[in-house]
Formats: C-alpha cells, structure tokens, sequence
C-alpha cells in the first residue's frame, strides 16, 4: 500500500469530508452483536470515531503513523501502525471491518485473506468511499478540469477505481444490496482549497514542479464563489458483504 497521506496528515484531518449518518445507520442494522470492530486504513480515524459510538472496541489501523498521530482520540479506540494485507489480530476478531477511502491501494487478494481470518461468522465487511463533489455547473466544470488537465497525469494508476465509483474493484463476496447515499456541506472558498490540497494527485505535482496546482485554478474558483459558502455534495461509494 502506497504511503501518499503522510504529508497533509493535518489538512487530511481538517478538511476530508466524512459520511453521512444513514450510511451507519445501514452498517449497524446489520449487525446484532456489536463488540468488536476494524477500521483499515483508518488515516484520521473518522469512521473509527463513529464506531466508537457503538462497539464496546475498535481497532483502527493506517500504514501512515502521521495519519495516526493526528487521529481522532477515544478511550475505546486501539490506533496501530499495520498493513490492511498482514495484521497482528487473532482470527475470528471482528464483528465489523470497514474500509473508507482505501481499498483502492491495497493488495486485493491478499487483504481478502485478512478480512476471512479476522472476520467472525457472519460479520460485515463495508467498502466505503467518496467520488467527486457536486457544487454546481461553472464550479463543476472548473475542479473537472483541474481534475483531469492540470492533476490528471499526477493521479496514481489506482485512483481509477475511484474514478469507476468501485464497481471495478475485485469484491469476491455476494453483495448487500445499498442504497445511494450522500454527504453534503457547507463550504467556504477556504474549505474548497483546503480539500483539494489534500488530494494526493496535487501532492505528487507539488513535488514534481515545486509550485501548488491549486494556485493554477484560485481566482477561477474565486470568481464563482460569489456568496460565502456553496452547497458541496459527495456521492458516497458503498460496498457491503455478509461472510
């Protein structure tokens, strides 16, 4: 799994959107015994914090240690520095395993196998995510371009999965049929600029060309900003399997 948060662990903290309470709502209804739960790939703890909320234990695991140590603190939530493909957990651990934003730079196969050992008897296993945010047409139009124009050779090969809404991914599970949910904000310019800087696409082009990207398009957004804040609205990915 490829390290590409560790730099804006901060910003990531701030300024990644999270899930709407429906989603949860969903997860938790599927499961009767809630004692124990993973979140892989956790970066800020986000879902892990929500799950806090309802399982008597969750443990949250990142490849990033500064993604952790900028996480979300609860007394019931166990942070640990792991690959999601090779774990320290016991078998037959998990009431829940969720994956937020994540699974598309894992190792497919081998995290599977991770997921069968730790997962107990009819757990759940959540494949969550988030595409590209929906504000309006000229907002839409400028951040599609940045997008794909000026970021779009900086993308890891990876992110075509996102792009494919995880349709695409390998999911070798019969599939909980979910319905579409959404994340909506209120946003300022400041809140707009401050996502994208998170995007690990803007991060690989900084480093490349020593400039930020995000400067590129500023006064474009700008312009279309006209009131204080705009209606940012995230299709969430979602994927749930009974094993």
């Amino acid at each position: 799994m490829k390290d590409n948060f560790s730099n804006q662990s901060e910003q990531y903290a701030k300024f990644r959107p999270t899930y709407p309470d429906e989603l949860y709502q969903l997860l938790l209804s599927l499961i009767k015994i809630k004692d124990s739960a993973w979140d892989c790939g956790t970066g800020n703890g986000q879902v892990a914090d929500e799950l806090s909320k309802h399982f008597k234990e969750v443990y949250a695991t990142d490849i990033s240690e500064d993604q952790i140590k900028n996480a979300i603190q609860q007394p019931n939530i166990f942070y640990k520095v792991e690959r999601a493909e090779q774990t320290s957990f016991s078998g037959k651990s998990f009431d829940l395993i969720t994956v937020a934003q994540a699974i598309h730079w894992f190792e497919f196969d081998a995290f599977y196998k991770e997921v069968e050992r730790t997962i107990k008897p009819n757990g759940i296993l959540a494949v969550i995510g988030y595409s590209l945010p929906d504000i309006d047409e000229q907002t839409n139009g400028i951040i599609k371009k940045f997008y794909h124009h000026v970021v779009g050779t900086y993308w890891d090969a990876e992110r075509k999965y996102v792009d494919e809404h995880y349709r695409t991914i390998l999911f070798p599970f019969k599939e909980i049929e979910s319905p579409q949910f959404y994340n909506s904000y209120e946003w300022t310019l400041d809140q707009m600029v401050g996502y994208l800087n998170t995007w690990s696409a803007v991060q690989h082009y900084i480093k490349a060309k020593k400039q930020n990207p995000v400067d590129l398009i500023y006064d474009d957004l700008k312009g279309v900003w006209k009131q204080g804040t705009k209606t940012v609205r995230f299709p969430i990915l979602l994927r749930i399997a009974r094993l």
